[in-house]
């Protein structure tokens, strides 16, 4: 089990913590899922942050283009011209901050800006990704598994074993990484639910999902308000609460080390309860 997440100025200590580190999502997007739209200038986005710091949130994750099955790509400056002034404003808030990012230009002026984390839905595999993070010296990395792209992930995902390919993916990135001098515990992985998943692949990752620390890197649940939770629930995304923090309890009691959610507050009180009962 890892012990340490080097998260660039920060360090998360996972033996003097029992709950898992709530990474709050901030959209600065008009077109995400779930928010789309109401963090989009960045004072709506800063004043979203200051509400989840307030609320116990340990890391922020910035995203300026939506990955939501069939989204269109953004263009670069477009994406900089969202998150930028964000970072700028939040560098000194006093929780890490993580830029949602696979364009190696949006990384790189990124963690110049201030930001503490990369967190990739292609899992580093774009040009220039891997050199990106390689100029900082202690950014975290979060390497996320997808199945072909957020055009085409959702026609048809297939796997021989969900849980043993997508360990198997991870496996190969966090090597390449650390075959380059990235250390250990700089590494975090997150299975994608989501991305190129069906609602059984979905579900056979949560029941399984103990099995994905088996590689000794922190594991990361990003299952907030997802479509899984909509069709098992038959609720919109903005009545999916309750699950999501639901899925939440679920991951941190399977060895979630990093869970990614909307819902900070709530999610943040769930925590406390779950960590003081000896599970």
């Amino acid at each position: 089990m890892p012990t340490t997440w080097r998260c660039g100025r920060f360090l998360f200590d996972f033996t003097k913590r029992k709950r898992p580190v709530v990474m709050g999502i901030l959209n600065a997007t008009p077109d995400s899922f779930s928010d789309g739209g109401q963090f989009r200038t960045p004072k709506d986005a800063i004043a979203q942050a200051e509400f989840m710091i307030a609320n116990g949130v340990d890391l922020i994750d910035i995203g300026g283009e939506s990955t939501r099955p069939g989204a269109e790509p953004v263009e670069l400056q477009e994406e900089l011209d969202r998150v930028l002034p964000v970072i700028e404003a939040l560098k000194n808030c006093g929780v890490p901050l993580s830029i949602d990012t696979y364009k190696a230009e949006t990384m790189r002026q990124a963690l110049h800006a201030g930001v503490d984390c990369v967190n990739d839905i292609w899992a580093l595999r774009q040009d220039g990704a891997v050199d990106a993070v390689l100029e900082s010296q202690d950014c975290g990395i979060v390497l996320m598994h997808m199945q072909r792209d957020p055009l085409t992930m959702q026609f048809n995902p297939q796997y021989q074993d969900v849980v043993a390919d997508v360990t198997l993916f991870h496996k190969e990135r966090a090597e390449l990484l650390r075959s380059k001098g990235i250390t250990q515990n700089r590494i975090a992985i997150d299975p994608g639910f989501g991305f190129g998943k069906s609602l059984e692949h979905n579900l056979s990752m949560l029941s399984h999902f103990k099995d994905f620390s088996s590689l000794g890197y922190p594991v990361l649940a990003g299952i907030s308000r997802k479509s899984m939770i909509g069709k098992l629930t038959g609720k919109d995304t903005s009545e999916r609460v309750a699950p999501s923090i639901a899925a939440a309890i679920m991951a941190a009691d399977r060895g979630a080390k990093i869970v990614r959610v909307h819902d900070v507050p709530e999610t943040v009180d769930a925590l406390k309860l779950w960590e003081a009962i000896d599970c």
